[in-house]
Order: structure tokens, then sequence, then C-alpha cells
């Protein structure tokens, strides 16, 4: 179902909901503030203001920042404070982030001061969330936060163009913010106490960067298993070992999910090997993918479920805290912290690229003919030594693969001092969600070149077993989905563009679709 609308309120956000804002177009969803989350933004915003009047010295409003905390701020140079904070953090590097990543930053950000705790104006918020109803885009270097004290670095130049600074990208074309403020009738705001320091301490980055990874490794995990099992056809292998009986016996739910899941897309396939005496099971990579790519499935559920939490997380700091009669109380605390994002990022990270090295080694197994005992030809092709077929086809996945085990080395096992040594353990939140992006976007080509390796080797095995040969429910309407797109190889040609399209295919999640069994009923 379409989302038109989100209505944010600091607490009920789904990832559902950031999908959709982030891959859609600009006020498609709208997104609007809740009455409730008005109420509570003023509310607090008024709390400033008055321990403003009451001279009361709080770190962030009437103090500096990090190792400068205890040096306190003059009243008239309180609002200028807040200016300097955008303009000094903004130190971000390297490539900026794509639109959808941006737009889901925005709207989590807005999302955590819309709970009222933050201290920032309504229309601050407001001018935060027209920028993502009217598609301007801030440009956010990926490089800079350590995760701790919030994504600071690329949070401000997120909050730049709130001001009239930095860079935005609107309409298709890269400008000035000032430029863009401009021709839409808008005056830079002034940012208020407290404002500067609520729009750059939290989690938003990390946050969005774990929403949309976990999304897209979801899609890569159904997107294995279907590679698995025509993999498993091609190599005239045996769905034995996916026998609810025995999975029952070592009850891991989402094992147990993925074994069920197997036999449903292997249901009626007349390519699978049953009941042979002289051939009893199968290699690891075929009779333990439930046992891998179950255990993927329990990392990609952590994920979801650290995202859903963060989502409605208040994670800047200071807190502000304004009881029913007016009374506030400001709290310091580490909110900002990102290490449950951090091991959650890293630990998906690590789980996903097990779907790229079990890959690997099935797509090996389908070139290597000693390996699959003859099923199959040298490489996929009957004309070897003329033709090289697909042996550098698993050279790609083997590298792929290779350069995953460099990338899941944990970034929150790492720690560098920062501020004179006052912000002393941080998370890396952000470098564990950049290396996460990279090690799906590698999986997905790994399994790519499995499936583009195993619908060659299926038609390899139907002119052994004949036209009337079966693929199961699942895997029949994939391969016919590839066929529709690439050819059988018959001899040595340029494979990258077939690469490509399977690539594309994988990515846009219509492998995945393409295996949807709409009957549920265990095979």
């Amino acid at each position: 179902m379409h989302i038109h609308e989100v209505t944010l309120d600091g607490e009920s956000l789904t990832i559902k909901q950031v999908l959709a804002v982030a891959y859609g177009q600009p006020g498609n969803p709208v997104v609007r503030l809740a009455p409730i989350a008005r109420q509570r933004i003023e509310r607090a915003a008024q709390a400033v203001q008055d321990l403003l009047a009451r001279g009361v010295v709080v770190y962030g409003i009437t103090t500096g920042f990090g190792a400068f905390k205890d040096r306190v701020i003059a009243p008239d140079q309180v609002e200028r404070l807040q200016y300097n904070i955008l303009v000094s953090h903004a130190v971000g590097v390297g490539p900026v982030f794509d639109i959808p990543t941006t737009r889901a930053i925005m709207l989590i950000r807005a999302n955590t001061l819309a709970r009222g705790h933050s201290g920032v104006r309504l229309q601050t918020v407001e001018r935060l969330l027209d920028m993502l109803n009217q598609g301007i885009h801030p440009r956010i270097p990926c490089k800079g936060s350590l995760g701790a004290s919030g994504d600071l670095a690329p949070l401000a130049h997120m909050a730049l163009p709130l001001i009239g600074l930095g860079e935005v990208e609107w309409q298709g074309k890269v400008l000035p913010a000032a430029t863009a403020l401009e021709r839409l009738g808008w005056q830079p705001l002034h940012l208020a106490a407290k404002e500067g320091l609520a729009l750059t301490n939290g989690t938003a980055v990390m946050c969005a960067l774990g929403v949309i990874e976990t999304a897209r490794a979801e899609t890569l995990s159904a997107t294995a298993d279907i590679a698995g099992c025509l993999s498993l056809e091609a190599l005239y292998g045996t769905p034995a070992a996916f026998d609810a009986r025995l999975h029952a016996l070592r009850p891991f739910p989402r094992q147990i999910e993925c074994a069920a899941h197997l036999r449903r897309l292997l249901a009626g396939s007349t390519f699978v090997r049953n009941n042979d005496p002289r051939h009893v099971q199968d290699a690891y990579t075929l009779r333990c993918i439930p046992q891998v790519h179950g255990a993927v499935r329990d990392a990609i559920a952590y994920a979801r479920w650290v995202f859903a939490i963060e989502l409605n997380a208040v994670t800047d700091n200071p807190l502000l805290f304004v009881d029913d009669d007016g009374n506030v109380e400001v709290i310091s605390g580490g909110n900002f912290h990102g290490e449950p994002l951090a091991i959650a990022l890293d630990y998906l990270g690590l789980a996903v690229a097990e779907l790229g090295n079990i890959a690997e080694r099935r797509l090996m197994r389908l070139t290597d003919e000693a390996s699959n005992t003859h099923v199959l030809p040298a490489f996929l092709t009957r004309a070897g030594g003329l033709n090289s077929g697909f042996m550098i086809v698993q050279y790609t996945a083997a590298a792929l693969a290779t350069e995953n085990k460099v990338l899941a080395h944990p970034a929150s096992v790492d720690s560098i001092p920062t501020s004179a040594n006052v912000e002393d353990h941080v998370s890396m939140g952000v470098t564990a969600g950049l290396k996460l992006r990279s090690i799906i976007d590698n999986v997905g080509q790994i399994l790519a070149l499995e499936l583009f390796a195993a619908a060659q080797g299926i038609d390899f095995r139907r002119q052994e077993l004949g036209s009337q040969a079966r693929l199961g429910r699942g895997t029949g309407p994939v391969y016919e989905l590839i066929r529709q797109h690439v050819p059988f190889i018959t001899e040595d040609t340029l494979l990258h563009p077939y690469i490509t399209i399977i690539s594309e295919l994988v990515a846009q999640g219509k492998i995945a679709a393409a295996a949807v069994i709409h009957d549920d009923a265990d095979a």
C-alpha cells in the first residue's frame, strides 16, 4: 500500500515510512508534524528561553561544547554560539550521500526533534520538513563522523542550508543553499539558543544508513535463497538436508524458516536428486544453506529491531524535561553514543559477507567439473580451451568475497579519543554503516554472478533431462526472468553487459519478487 503522508510525533515512525520517504518524491509522501509534537516542541523551546532569562548555566546553551564545556557564554553571544557550531562542525569530506540517504537523515532528525526534549523552535523543525517536502537536499559529505557526540560533521552539513549556507541539490541541480532559499522566497533562519547543538548532536546518519541497508540486506537474503536453490538444481543436488524433521532438532527459528522456504522454492522440481544410495549428501555449500542463510536472517532481524527503536529515540544532549507545571530540568547524558547501532551495523556486515562467501563457493562448484563430478562441463562451456566460458566470472566473485573479508572487520571495536580527551570513547557507527553498504553492494554482484552461472548450468542439465524437465515453484519463474534478459552462452562473448543486467534485477528486488510463492503451504 502506498504511503501518502507521514506524521511525525517522535514516537511512532516506522522503517516502512522511512523507506517510503527516502525513495519517494518530494512531497509524496508529504511529511508533517503531529499536533502533539508541535505542542511539545513549543513547550521545550519556551523552557530554553526561561532558563536564559533566569541566567542558569546549561551545557551547550550558555557554555561551549566538548572540551569547552566549562566556558560560560555571555547572554548576548548565545545565538552566535549556535551559528558557530554549524560552521565549525561542517568539516566532512568525501563523496556526498545519495538522495535517498539524505532524505532519510533529514526525516529521522526531524522525528527526534519532534519528541520535544531538544529545545528547538517549531519554525526550525518546520523548515527542515519544508526542505524535505520541496526536495531541497543538503549536500552531506559521507565521512567525518565518529559516532559519538552524534554524527556531528555530517549533521552540521545537513543543517547549514537552514541558515543559508552550504550547498543543496534541488530539481536535479547543485546550487548554493542561499540561492535555493531566495528562489523560494524563504529567509535564512537565525538559530536560537540550543538549536545548533540539537541539530548536530545525534545518530540520524548512522540510523539512516542502518534502515536503508537493513532493507537491502533483506532483499539479498531472499535472493541468496533463490540463487542457492537454482545452483542446487543445476548441480543435481538433493533437498533432503532441508527436511523439516532435521531442523526441528536444532530449533533456531530462522534456520527452520529458511529450510521451509527452500522446500517451497524447490517444490515440484525434477532437477533435484532423490534417494541415491551412491550419493547421499552434498557439499556444505548446498547442504548447509539453512544453517548459514538462517544465521544471516538472525543478524538482519537483530538490525531491524535496533533501528526500529532508534528511529523514535531522542539522541541529542543535553535533554530538557518539562513537567505539567512548567518546571524544567536539564540532564546531560550520552544518548548520542552510537554503540548499539555500530555493533548492529558491524554484525550485519559480517553476516551479509557470509552470504557472499557461500555463494562464491557455490559458483566455484558450478564452474569446476571435478567438484561437480562432471554433472556440468568445465567452466560451463562445451568447447573448453578455445572458450574460457565462465572461468573469470568466478574470479570476479572471488575478488569481491575477498574484499568483503577486509570490510567485515568491525569498526565498533575501534575508538580514538577526541576533544582534548573529554570525548574519549566513540562508536565509529557511520564507518560501520559505510562498510556495510560496500559489503551489500559486493554481495549483490556475487549473487548476480551465481545466478548467471546457475541459469547456464540449468540449460546444460535440460539438454540431458529433456524439455519436459521442471524447475521448482520458486526457481522456475526466476530462471524465466533471467532468460528474458540474458541468453544461454554458446561461445565466448562479452559477458559484462549480461552481468550488469542481472545485477540490476538483484538490486531492484526483481529476482526476489519473481520467486514469491503466494501459497505458503509447506512443500
